[in-house]
């Protein structure tokens, strides 16, 4: 995967076909609490992809309900922890910390953004979902998700690239 991400650039346009895993809040302190106890993850983490998201019930016929982004920033204290790690992607929405921006400079990952406002539609894109750690969290647990063709766009790059930046100076001249 090092190699795919090392090769994107901010404002790059991905489909993800493959696995990523859901994780929020709740989730990311518990899988940073457990590395810092030296406990083992629920999920390998070294080249995965974290998608910042509370799946809504399943519909019938359908592998999720509703699936939108969730605002990253959130999940900044959490995520150069969890890229020193090996985690290579996040998908979520908004800026990050540059914390953040450094770990996936150090580390060879990327952030991708999803679009919000439409969830509904991103769940066309998930194939399976499978509860796998913290059932108690509800939609906040950590699910693994199968998704064919999940379109996202590189917000920032592991060379510093960053499209939130480089928006806000295309704005800023005119």
């Amino acid at each position: 995967m090092d190699d795919a991400v090392v090769n994107l650039k901010a404002g790059d346009k991905v489909e993800i076909t493959g696995i990523i895993y859901t994780a929020r809040d709740q989730a990311h302190k518990r899988l940073v609490e457990s590395i810092q106890r030296g406990e083992q993850l629920p999920f390998y983490l070294k080249g995965q992809i974290i998608y910042y998201a509370g799946p809504a019930p399943a519909p019938p016929g359908k592998a999720v309900g509703s699936i939108g982004p969730t605002t990253s920033a959130r999940m900044d204290s959490y995520a150069p922890i969890l890229v020193s790690h090996g985690l290579k992607a996040m998908i979520g929405k908004g800026p990050r910390s540059g914390e953040v921006k450094d770990a996936l400079i150090r580390y060879n990952a990327v952030y991708l953004a999803a679009t919000g406002g439409v969830a509904a539609l991103l769940s066309s894109y998930v194939r399976s979902s499978e509860l796998i750690a913290y059932p108690e969290l509800g939609p906040e647990a950590i699910y693994k998700l199968e998704v064919e063709n999940f379109p996202a766009i590189v917000a920032m790059d592991a060379w510093g690239g960053d499209l939130y930046e480089q928006s806000r100076l295309i704005y800023r001249e005119i």
